[in-house]
């Protein structure tokens, strides 16, 4: 059965290459249920992975006042994350710019959501969390990788 909710999780990387015009990739993650914090943490991981292999140093997170952006789990995990790096561990440093409440047209990545969302929707019926999924990494040409785990709750 699908899930009663698929969360997308995406980061929109500018690539400047000395001599050529700037080009823009989204890496997304999907999840199936709602974002918490820790599926925010293992995006944030995995981003930071990838980054490091493609040569970048940095990641500036512009986010807004979600609470799993702002949590004391997911600050606190990157102020631990940047400390590592600093200290040699692979992956990028990770730069919080949080912007104020109900101020989205300031985060490039807002119009791209929108177009993505236009794109993929299907006026006539319910799409399947695969086929939203598929839609979404086809439109942005990104590589479908497997789902964010949701934490198990305690019984």
């Amino acid at each position: 059965p699908d899930p009663k909710a698929l969360a997308c999780y995406g980061v929109l990387v500018r690539l400047r290459q000395p001599g050529a015009a700037a080009t823009e990739q989204m890496l997304l993650r999907f999840v199936d249920g709602r974002p918490v914090s820790a599926v925010s943490i293992d995006f944030l991981q995995w981003c930071s992975e990838r980054l490091h292999a493609m040569g970048k140093t940095a990641l500036l997170l512009i986010w807004d006042n979600a609470s799993w952006h702002i949590s004391k789990a997911v600050r606190s995990w990157i102020r631990a994350h940047n400390q590592q790096v600093k200290q040699g561990e692979a992956g990028v440093r990770l730069v919080l710019c949080l912007l104020p409440s109900k101020s989205p047209w300031l985060n490039a990545i807002e119009p791209k959501w929108v177009h993505g969302k236009r794109a993929v929707v299907e006026p006539d019926r319910l799409l399947t969390a695969q086929e939203i999924a598929d839609r979404a990494c086809a439109y942005y040409g990104c590589t479908h990788e497997p789902h964010l785990v949701q934490p198990q709750k305690a019984p």
